[in-house]
């Protein structure tokens, strides 16, 4: 309002819903979007991912002949990036292990603030205290300016992260091939159940068969009726 010079909420609303609000809207979205996200955050998903998934993944292409077929997962409502970056580390670490395996991580936000500060890729040195020694030195690059105490994520992996702004609310989701995971995590828990349930199977539309979907701990399906199943804790897969 004080940006605008507007007097009132009310006054603002009709701005916002008005024919010139359009561009208003995205920096109205990006001043009350909530951001919360750490680097490897709920550190149980990602093991689960590299332990299991991976491995399981891996099998199903070698049994099929599909040894060319990139892993596609998407990081949903993925904030300033620190939830895409894990999974690029937690990705190429098994790339390392597993010579022809590819991967491709797609990471949307509604707010446009936020994509702008992932693709930048630079975070305070204390953001990455979860992130392994090994994984620092081999990801992350320190600033020259030690007073700045800041690092960025290495070219390799910022190239790994396509990021696009996108509203979950949209009528439905695009992508070229079904997607073989899912990170929706502290994301549904601001919905409605209503909404909750309509997310979740615009979600299952996009997943693959047997494809797995990761949400927040404070997030359930309870209630549901889904074609999903409990694998671990919020950790859920698509079936057949």
């Amino acid at each position: 309002l004080r940006t605008l010079d507007i007097r009132s909420f009310g006054e603002y609303y009709q701005h916002v819903l008005g024919d010139d609000g359009c561009d208003e809207l995205v920096h109205m979205l990006d001043a009350v979007t909530t951001n919360k996200t750490d680097f490897f955050r709920e550190p149980v998903h990602f093991q689960f991912l590299s332990e299991t998934v991976l491995p399981e993944f891996q099998e199903a292409c070698e049994r099929l002949g599909q040894r060319d077929r990139p892993f596609l997962v998407w990081s949903a409502g993925c904030s300033t990036g620190e939830e895409p970056y894990t999974l690029a580390m937690v990705l190429s670490e098994f790339a390392e292990q597993n010579p022809g395996f590819r991967f491709t991580i797609l990471a949307t936000d509604l707010s446009t603030r936020v994509l702008n500060r992932a693709k930048e890729a630079v975070y305070d040195a204390e953001r990455v205290a979860d992130v392994s020694m090994a994984m620092k030195q081999k990801y992350l690059l320190r600033s020259k300016d030690r007073r700045t105490n800041k690092i960025r994520i290495v070219p390799a992996l910022r190239s790994a992260v396509q990021f696009q702004r996108l509203n979950l609310m949209e009528e439905s989701f695009f992508f070229a091939e079904p997607l073989d995971a899912i990170f929706c995590r502290n994301v549904i828990i601001y919905f409605d159940r209503a909404t909750q349930e309509m997310l979740l199977n615009k979600f299952l539309r996009v997943l693959q068969p047997d494809g797995y979907l990761f949400l927040g701990h404070s997030e359930s399906i309870h209630g549901f009726d889904l074609p999903l199943k409990r694998i671990i804790s919020t950790v859920h897969r698509k079936t057949p």
